[in-house]
């Protein structure tokens, strides 16, 4: 295999692995904004705040190996905000708050910029 394939082939597996998840992040969206409209029943809210909080700890996991290609200011920028969503997550699932829009908000721009 050349290098120039083998770059498409890591370049194309990149972008696969954004598209999953910008996949995963309209998931968690998609149960965050149920939430917001009232359409969830206890059991509901509580399964979608775990996912999101699963989703963010992977994230985490993800950022914190040295093996990651991203700038490491970028990926502590980014740990800093999954902290914050696990954080969130959990404060409304223990009844602490009630407000999911700004959960809403930064799940969409981390979405948007993958």
């Amino acid at each position: 295999m050349s290098f120039e394939a083998y770059e498409a082939v890591v370049d194309e597996s990149g972008s696969e692995a954004r598209g999953r998840e910008r996949q995963a992040l309209s998931l968690g969206i998609d149960r965050l904004e149920r939430l917001q409209k009232g359409r969830a029943s206890f059991e509901d809210q509580v399964q979608s705040l775990l996912y999101v909080r699963r989703l963010w700890t992977i994230f985490i996991e993800d950022l914190s190996h040295p093996e990651n290609a991203l700038p490491e200011k970028l990926r502590a920028e980014i740990i800093s905000i999954g902290l914050w969503v696990v954080k969130e997550a959990d404060r409304l699932r223990e009844e602490k708050s009630n407000d999911v829009v700004q959960l809403i908000e930064i799940n969409r721009l981390i979405r948007d910029a993958l």
